[in-house]
């Protein structure tokens, strides 16, 4: 049956890790701990943001981009259903393609079959996909191939379950390694499962990310997990409308499926939005 907006946010994509605590801790000692740790972080977090800038401002002054990273923005994000909404006189008969948990098994075709369509999406990486240099080199290969880098988190963990310094490593480690790998830090970050905390969000502001989760998407339920199945749903699901955030997956029914998906967006009179052309901070 289809999937309700928002309760898609706790389905996404398997497995969270729960850090365990130490209950042989005093209240008084963990609260001092707790204070201590999140001064630290915060510090940390403001010495990277300053740097961050300095590198920014050399850039500027030394380097021009490709045209297609510096056009002007086009479209804003909505948060009331984290679709996208024009800026002035854009074309409002546009869809987002994001693709999560990438890059496994499947990524590079899936890019393969964008640029066969000459579309654009964004692949929403995590850090634990990326520990070989074979995973590394796949990588490098879908951001040459011009599709913008999201970050996903390192390892998939369920933000609320962590500290706050353990949400630092989640989402800063994972960005120092895609601007290693790719030369270019993460500008969108989606949390798994779609779920964020207070102290995530103001990490992802400092690190100059857009936050968003997603209209909709289907390809992690069972019933759907074919290639006939998830093209019918992404195709007539009732959120489809214009400016809509589809999620998909790195999964082989999901790049099965995508030709079939874009095309028949195309003909619903949709166009792909490129990333590009979104707001970022």
């Amino acid at each position: 049956m289809v999937t309700a907006l928002f309760s898609l946010f706790l389905a996404g994509c398997g497995g969270e890790l729960v850090t365990p605590k130490d209950e042989s801790k005093g209240e008084q000692e963990e609260a001092t701990e707790t204070k201590t740790e999140t001064k630290k972080t915060e510090e940390k977090i403001k010495e990277r943001s300053e740097v961050h800038n300095q590198a920014e401002s050399k850039t500027e002054a030394s380097e021009t981009e490709p045209a297609v990273k510096n056009s002007t923005p086009q479209y804003r994000l909505n948060p009331a259903n984290w679709s996208f909404k024009p800026i002035s006189n854009a074309n409002p008969k546009v869809v987002l393609l994001t693709f999560d948990d990438a890059p496994d098994k499947h990524a590079l075709q899936i890019a393969k079959t964008l640029k066969e369509h000459g579309v654009k999406a964004i692949f929403f990486v995590n850090g634990h996909f990326l520990e070989s240099e074979a995973e590394k080199a796949v990588l490098k290969q879908i951001y040459d191939m011009g599709f913008p880098i999201g970050n996903h988190t390192y390892s998939h963990a369920a933000l609320k379950d962590l500290t706050e310094k353990e949400q630092y490593n989640e989402i800063v480690k994972l960005n120092d390694m895609v601007e290693s790998i790719t030369g270019e830090r993460p500008k969108f970050f989606r949390a798994p499962f779609g779920m964020n905390t207070e102290f995530s969000k103001k990490l992802v502001a400092q690190e100059k990310m857009l936050l968003m989760n997603w209209t909709y998407g289907y390809d992690w339920e069972n019933e759907y997990q074919n290639k006939e199945a998830l093209t019918k749903i992404m195709l007539n699901s009732p959120y489809l409308s214009n400016g809509a955030n589809l999620l998909m997956h790195d999964r082989a029914w999901t790049s099965a499926a995508l030709s079939d998906i874009i095309t028949g967006l195309q003909d619903k009179g949709f166009k792909m939005l490129d990333p590009f052309l979104i707001e970022t901070p």
